[in-house]
């Protein structure tokens, strides 16, 4: 009798798996087409114009980075992600890059100015970050999810897009750059 139920329980958890496998694929695809039909531009595109106040108070204008190589990325301070792609943006994007053609442009979506200057100050950031409280800005690009990064190419079309923050993504956009300046 105990084997019995014994293989009656290995073969509910065996199909309980199977399942989950099987539903995996399809929630990783609804979850990629969310992003797709969130994303307003995409690789190819010419990149929306626009003006953005930094956190300093000056202004930068993208169409006015012409000949250079920008990310232009949108994130906010309570976002796990966003958090950890900031911590790896000094060394690998901003020293990696220095001297070249490049602009790394983080844009605060829907942040207070004060709210941006307390997390710059807690994490010791001292590069540049712009703000976009009411996401006017993030509006031209997008709809839903941060961080989201769009390298825009020299001559003002976008290279690459990404959602989300991974090291190996974080890479391939590294990549994207890296020959976008050659």
């Amino acid at each position: 009798m105990k084997m019995k139920s014994f293989f009656r329980k290995a073969a509910l958890a065996l199909m309980a798996m199977v399942a989950v496998a099987v539903a995996m694929p399809v929630e990783v695809q609804a979850q990629k087409d969310d992003i797709a039909s969130t994303t307003l531009i995409n690789k190819g595109d010419k990149a929306p114009d626009f003006t953005v106040e930094m956190v300093d108070g000056s202004e930068i204008t993208l169409s006015k980075l012409k000949g250079k190589v920008v990310v232009v990325n949108f994130w906010a301070t309570w976002c796990p992600p966003c958090r950890q792609e900031l911590k790896v943006v000094e060394k690998q994007l901003i020293e990696r890059f220095k001297g070249k053609k490049f602009v790394f442009l983080p844009i605060s979506r829907g942040e207070a100015k004060k709210t941006v200057e307390a997390f710059r100050k807690q994490n010791g950031y001292t590069f540049p970050m712009g703000l976009d409280p009411k996401q006017t800005i993030y509006k031209k690009y997008a709809s839903n999810y941060i961080p989201r990064n769009f390298v825009v190419g020299k001559d003002g079309k976008v290279i690459y897009t990404s959602v989300g923050y991974t090291p190996e993504e974080f890479a391939e956009m590294i990549s994207a750059i890296e020959k976008a300046l050659k």
